[in-house]
């Protein structure tokens, strides 16, 4: 085997945890601790009660988050956990963004194989690091231009990422794990339409969600023996040159071993897009700094990318699943609320009149930038009494620069966790030191 396909395989089979920089070990741990987290409280929206019951169809070893008394089929529990981590539109992404989810999409398939497997914890950490590389590196090389055509990246590049872990965990060779990654870009799918008419978004957690299942269905296969092509990256008719407008090979391999992706994996703060990302934390700083109130504000204009003003700037959404796709919806309800906390954002607050009249206030704008991967804004702030403010906000709490601390990562899981049926706490302690685990069958 050759070619970069074939390079990702052998380094995915060939990866040790000591061969890891402790920073790496140590995001990709706190990626684990805050997908449970967000999985947790997904539990509760409209689309994580369908995924469940979906899922609950299946018997077999492995937990559904939340739910202690429920074990599933490998695959299904992937795709529950991977859906109910994307549940509140609040999982991690990479910064610069690259059109990829690692937490929900690879610690769920990783977690899946691993109980399904009787892996230990430490195997766990491996498989997710493997997973983290591998989709990272696939998202970045696409140079995010699969969705301007109408497919949805993470879809695309997710069941990569969940093979790479998966595979890790059934203990495979390159060859076995190039096949692996050769079928998972057979079943590499999703589409914009949702963002477009406005109807439907729950696609758009179905695509996280499938994209942890077929990643585990992938590695499955080729543990039997099914074979797909070994090329599946940079052939002539691979995934790079069928789906992406634009690519870039290098980025699948650079550095590779060496260069870890996974520090460049980001913590989102709110659950909602992360186009509002940069803007909800200005205003968070202004209600900080100047005590701002809903009724302070006159207008809001956001100035963003091409992206931003054309799919991110309604004022009225009207699908519950959508709403969190606006930014002028998302910035009304941070106005409102604790933005770090999933119930200021509830779909409810499409009824709330407060809501839906400061979303009416708040433009979003383009700036000219046409960049998919810049979350960068800069917002404008008008307030009643005829005083304007601006702040250009690149970096929030959980990005790469600007990284949670120890007592954040705690409050954050606290909060998603309210409703835990069990010791939240004694389960915070396993997973700070999950290296330790022998078996993961606890964790649920």
């Amino acid at each position: 085997m050759s070619g970069p396909s074939a390079e990702l395989a052998r380094f995915a089979t060939s990866f040790s945890i000591d061969d890891a920089p402790a920073p790496v070990i140590e995001r990709a741990r706190e990626c684990l601790i805050d997908t449970f987290a967000i999985a947790v409280r997904g539990r509760a929206t409209k689309w994580g009660e369908i995924a469940i019951a979906q899922a609950s169809q299946s018997t077999g070893p492995c937990r559904l988050i939340g739910m202690p008394g429920v074990k599933l089929a490998a695959e299904q529990a992937a795709f529950a956990n991977g859906l109910l981590a994307h549940a509140l539109e609040l999982d991690s992404l990479r910064k610069p963004g690259a059109g990829v989810h690692p937490g929900a999409i690879v610690v769920a398939a990783a977690l899946a194989a691993a109980q399904e497997r009787g892996a230990s914890g430490r195997a766990l950490l491996e498989a997710i690091i493997v997973g983290f590389e591998t989709l990272m590196r696939i998202g970045a090389s696409t140079l995010h231009s699969a969705e301007p055509r109408g497919f949805h990246a993470p879809g695309l590049t997710g069941p990569f990422g969940g093979a790479a872990a998966a595979g890790r965990i059934y203990g495979f060779d390159a060859e076995r794990m190039n096949s692996a990654f050769g079928i998972a870009a057979s079943l590499s799918a999703g589409l914009m339409q949702f963002a477009y008419e406005g109807q439907g978004a729950m696609v758009k957690r179905l695509h996280i969600g499938r994209a942890a299942q077929n990643g585990v269905f992938a590695a499955q296969l080729a543990a039997r023996g099914y074979e797909g092509p070994h090329q599946s990256l940079e052939g002539k008719r691979g995934f790079l040159a069928t789906f992406c407008g634009k690519q870039d090979l290098a980025k699948l391999t650079d550095g590779l071993g060496r260069d870890f992706e996974t520090l460049k994996l980001c913590l989102k703060r709110y659950p909602c897009h992360i186009t509002a990302h940069t803007s909800i934390y200005a205003v968070e700083c202004w209600r900080r700094d100047i005590g701002l109130g809903p009724e302070d504000v006159e207008n809001i204009t956001v100035h963003g990318t091409s992206r931003m003003a054309e799919l991110n700037g309604s004022k009225a959404p009207s699908d519950p699943a959508l709403a969190n796709y606006s930014i002028p919806f998302s910035l009304a309800c941070a106005l409102t609320g604790d933005a770090a906390d999933p119930a200021t954002f509830d779909p409810a607050k499409l009824r709330d009149p407060l809501v839906l009249a400061l979303a009416r206030k708040i433009d979003v704008v383009s700036d000219g930038r046409e960049s998919h991967s810049d979350w960068m804004t800069r917002s404008v702030l008008t307030l009643t009494d005829g005083r304007v403010l601006e702040r250009e906000v690149a970096e929030f709490p959980g990005t790469p620069g600007m990284p949670l601390t120890a007592a954040q990562l705690h409050e954050r899981f606290d909060i998603m966790t309210r409703d835990y049926p069990g010791d939240k706490d004694a389960v915070f302690a396993r997973l700070l030191k999950i290296e330790q685990e022998r078996q993961l069958d606890w964790l649920s």
